[in-house]
């Protein structure tokens, strides 16, 4: 029986609030102020250095460190609920997407996805406006993984074409890898389907690769193959026997402005063996790819790479002096003008709009985390080379596909969303940075 769209009632209220703002048209990608967050319960554990909010719920996340679950108006949060925490999901099983209106509290169940995996959910963020709501679902008769964009006003919903990771600054363009084959790549991201289902891609294939969903029409088309981008890409990724190794892309990211893309392209040998990864970028019609991280870069260490503010540059945790820890690193699309901005580096680094302060989170493993299963929440300022841990949050010591990162993620330049674990259970929190801001950029 296939998965039908979940049609609820909002109150009068919730109504009208929705309403006011569902001509909204073009809001900065930053999004607005979301005001008061006081009634809703405020976190203290470990302290923390600014007001930090819980929001209600249980087994909830947010998406990721690059696009903000807070609504375009500063008015809602989206999140996905796991149906389940403690094991891994299983073909069919379905989660909820979830609204919850910041002014009121108010939690909504949005509608249902099969689409969903445990790091970041359905990949459910907004569009250009509180009217569009972007995730994944799967088709259980024919387990088909398509995207869905949902009118939390009306109800309304169109399924897409393709599937969705990031969808674009201007909210036209929908960017994903092969969400299916994810799981084949790191466990944890992408959609679950029947494992006699998920195929795979010997060698750079010409069938699989990026792709782009148009949201007006609905259509997607393969933007560029992993064949393309295997030969095409300066400096050349080429390996002597890659026809021995099985390929993917894995993450695919719009930088701010909507003009470049970046995503990786990793390899294993067919045999068994270590997995190489280098980090892709392009014009945002497929055009002119480079290679910014090599393969022999990141095979020094390294982990997750964001775009910086002016969409030239990316930011990247990545070994550039051979000490154990990592360093939070900066580097053109091109590979060139790579140097370190702040040590150590950790966790899900992402710059304020203002390109002056980052803001991350640590897995347990790392230096700068506690040794107990909590992490900061960390702000650095570059200018000054400072760091202040904002807040510190419990997230398990666990690795691999249940572990629960925060992944931290900016909201109007003042706000930042987070995931922890509390009470037995996932839950998102978000925190005001507005006073601290001020005080650090004031000290020159």
């Amino acid at each position: 029986m296939k998965l039908r769209p979940l049609h609820w009632l909002f109150s009068a209220t919730l109504v009208g609030a929705l309403a006011m703002v569902s001509g909204y048209q073009g809001m900065a990608a930053q999004g607005q102020e979301i005001g008061s967050l006081s009634h809703f319960p405020q976190y203290t554990a470990y302290n923390p250095s600014v007001p930090v909010y819980v929001m209600p719920g249980k087994r909830m996340l947010h998406r990721f460190f690059d696009t903000s679950p807070i609504s375009p108006s500063g008015r809602f949060l989206a999140l996905f609920r796991m149906p389940y925490e403690n094991r891994t999901p299983a073909p069919g099983d379905a989660g909820d997407v979830v609204v919850i209106d910041l002014r009121s509290g108010q939690e909504r169940v949005v509608a249902q996805s099969r689409g969903w995996e445990v790091q970041v959910g359905a990949n459910v963020q907004w569009g250009r406006s509180d009217a569009e709501l972007y995730f994944n679902d799967v088709d259980p008769e024919t387990w088909k993984a398509f995207a869905v964009q949902l009118d939390p006003i009306s109800g309304k919903r169109r399924v897409l074409d393709g599937t969705v990771f990031m969808v674009s600054p201007d909210g036209a363009t929908l960017l994903s890898h092969n969400l299916v084959k994810s799981s084949r790549t790191l466990p944890g991201y992408g959609v679950i389907i029947p494992g006699d289902r998920v195929g795979r891609n010997i060698g750079p294939v010409t069938d699989d690769g990026l792709y782009v969903t148009d949201t007006r029409t609905g259509r997607c088309r393969m933007l560029v193959s992993l064949k393309t981008l295997y030969e095409k890409a300066l400096p050349s990724i080429g390996i002597a026997d890659a026809a021995s190794h099985e390929y993917s892309c894995f993450q695919a990211k719009w930088n701010p402005q909507g003009t470049r893309l970046l995503t990786t392209v990793q390899w294993a040998p067919l045999s068994g063996g270590k997995r190489q990864r280098v980090v892709i970028t392009m014009n945002s019609d497929g055009s002119d790819i480079r290679t910014a991280v090599t393969a022999a870069q990141w095979a020094r260490g390294g982990h997750h790479i964001n775009w910086c503010p002016d969409g030239i540059h990316l930011s990247m945790n990545l070994n550039n002096d051979d000490n154990p820890d990592l360093e939070m690193i900066r580097v053109k699309f091109d590979g060139s003008e790579m140097r370190t901005i702040f040590k150590p580096g950790s966790g899900h680094p992402s710059f304020h709009p203002d390109g002056r302060f980052i803001v991350s989170d640590a897995y347990p493993h790392e230096s700068v985390a506690f040794g107990d299963g909590s992490v900061p929440i960390r702000l650095i300022d570059t200018e000054r080379g400072s760091c202040v841990n904002i807040a510190r949050i419990f997230v398990t010591a666990t690795r691999g596909e249940f572990r629960v990162d925060p992944h931290p993620a900016w909201h109007a330049g003042r706000y930042v969303v987070f995931n922890g674990f509390a009470d037995g259970t996932r839950k998102v929190y978000i925190a005001d940075l507005g006073e601290v801001l001020k005080k650090m950029a004031q000290k020159q």
